[in-house]
């Protein structure tokens, strides 16, 4: 097996091509795009390889044949056949404010006229403008354009936070993207990719022909590496890593189909030979966590969030739902599908152990607004499981609910409620990893949270009381007899029953118990 450049950071199919990289080859998908329709939507979170997939497009319509011997369309495609490509890409640089927008757009057109040998115009109207660079590709090359534009929602969501700005970075690129329905005669293809759906009403309200293949099974992998990727192309990637935690780092993006890695993972994993959370570090949003903070998000929730189809796709300036924000960014992705008439529900989950931990510890972080002590409580909870030292955990917690600004709970109903310390407990040992069943569901019924750790099970039960422990949660584990369904694993076995004061605002029983292996009954 012989080793090849990895392409960290390079978007453009022909540097790839010409530099000995390593190459996942995605043009079966867009010679089936281009057999099969015309006008298409595909969604995808950032650092997908939407980039690349855009300019091997870019490249196959184009003509040049060269670039792609022995890969999978070399011998499909009719190169003798060229059209002009138009391209548009937001990718680059913030956008403040319309001015600027429009400057953008007028940059890039004037780009695009060059490249396709046409001549300047006035180009006061965008829309205008753009309308003329398509029909104009059209009547010089004697061959329909092809369109396609990259981050189409970038202006928007790099403005979220600031709904008067977002909702007129809206305005503006619905205006420019429906001259695209407007020249269908004189288009032949057209795609536009990001990483949000906007709702067809709010920014689509003109162009109302794409084809949304977002949660298309067929194109699940149109995006991302395949766990056969990862065998066959990066073989020679793979001595001394760990296969299976490969999977359960990386692995799990899904949308209805193949599940897929992330690629700009992977290639540092195979560069650094570390695993690290290398896609979240690259810019988790800080409006992610700052909403769901707000909305008072019970964090174990987000293993098991179930949503309509059409919720998933409701999103706008003005709404956000949360499993909409959740889904389109890539921290939650579809678990499994039921299809009714008319309906398609959907169950989401975390896609893998780097989100499911990075963002949890995000949460915490945001939660004392004191990024140091999350990094230094963390690696202090792991130790503790390690020796069991439940005295030692207590404390611990108890330490960290004392820590959260009191202006916290004065806005936050939810600190009222049995499931916000629930979710601290959660996000804890979620950030490190650890396998967590929640609402774990037995004979006797549901246990709040199992934590399986280093031959052990513990099982914890939550409640909230007044002000004096009353010792109901360790009893009730025993009561229902909760530890039954794991004796057969032969670990040992915890019971924690933890007790919170909702006028103290932290911890004032935590209980615990642990089963000796012989025990038939706690």
């Amino acid at each position: 097996m012989q080793r090849k450049k990895l392409p960290i950071g390079i978007q453009t199919f022909a540097k790839i091509r010409e530099s000995d990289c390593y190459y996942v080859d995605k043009t079966a998908f867009a010679l089936k795009l281009a057999e099969t329709g015309t006008h298409y939507f595909l969604s995808r979170p950032r650092r997908f390889g939407k980039s690349l997939f855009i300019d091997t497009l870019a490249e196959l319509f184009a003509g040049n044949k060269a670039l792609f011997l022995g890969l999978y369309v070399y011998d499909k495609w009719d190169w003798g056949t060229q059209y002009p490509v138009i391209r548009i890409s937001f990718g680059g640089g913030l956008v403040r404010d319309r001015d600027e927008l429009d400057r953008r757009i007028r940059a890039q057109l004037q780009l695009n006229r060059d490249n396709l040998g046409l001549s300047r115009v006035d180009d006061t109207d965008v829309a205008i403008s753009f309308a003329e660079l398509i029909r104009g590709a059209y009547l010089k090359h004697g061959q329909r354009a092809v369109v396609l534009v990259d981050e189409y929602d970038k202006p928007i969501l790099d403005n979220i936070a600031e709904s008067d700005i977002a909702r007129v970075m809206r305005d503006g690129l619905r205006n420019f993207y429906s001259v695209i329905k407007d020249s269908d005669a004189h288009i032949k293809f057209a795609l536009l990719t990001g990483v949000s759906k906007f709702s067809k009403v709010s920014l689509f309200s003109g162009l109302n022909n794409l084809n949304d293949i977002t949660v298309d099974a067929e194109y699940s992998s149109i995006c991302g590496y395949t766990d056969a990727d990862v065998d066959n192309v990066f073989a020679a990637e793979l001595a001394g890593l760990d296969r299976q935690q490969i999977r359960d780092w990386y692995n799990g993006y899904n949308w209805t189909g193949e599940a897929v890695y992330n690629p700009f993972d992977l290639l540092l994993l195979f560069q650094k030979r570390e695993f690290r959370p290398y896609w979240f570090e690259t810019g988790t949003p800080t409006f992610l966590v700052e909403l769901l903070s707000q909305r008072g998000v019970f964090t174990p929730d987000l293993e098991r969030l179930v949503a309509l189809e059409t919720l998933l796709s409701s999103f706008d300036v003005d709404a956000i739902p949360t499993e909409a924000l959740m889904f389109q960014a890539g921290y939650l992705t579809i678990d499994s599908v039921r299809r009714m008439p008319g309906l398609m529900q959907m169950t989401l989950r975390y896609p893998n152990q780097e989100v499911r931990s990075s963002l949890n510890g995000a949460l915490l972080q945001k939660l004392t607004n004191d990024p140091a002590r999350y990094g230094i409580i963390a690696p202090q909870l792991y130790d503790l499981l390690q020796t069991n030292d439940f005295a030692g955990m207590r404390t611990l917690f108890a330490a960290f609910y004392a820590s959260i600004p009191h202006d916290w709970y004065r806005n936050n109903p939810i600190a009222q409620y049995e499931g916000y310390y629930a979710s601290i407990f959660y996000s804890y040992f979620a950030a490190l990893g650890l396998d967590i069943r929640l609402e774990d569901t037995s004979n006797h019924g549901r246990i709040d949270m199992t934590v399986l750790f280093n031959g052990n099970v513990y099982l914890f039960e939550f409640k909230v009381v007044e002000l004096i422990p009353e010792g109901r949660a360790l009893q009730q584990i025993k009561d229902k007899q909760y530890a039954d369904k794991y004796r057969s694993r032969g670990e040992r076995i915890h019971l924690i029953g933890v007790e919170f004061s909702k006028i103290e605002r932290n911890i004032i029983g935590f209980e615990q118990e642990t089963l000796k292996l012989t025990d038939s009954n706690p």
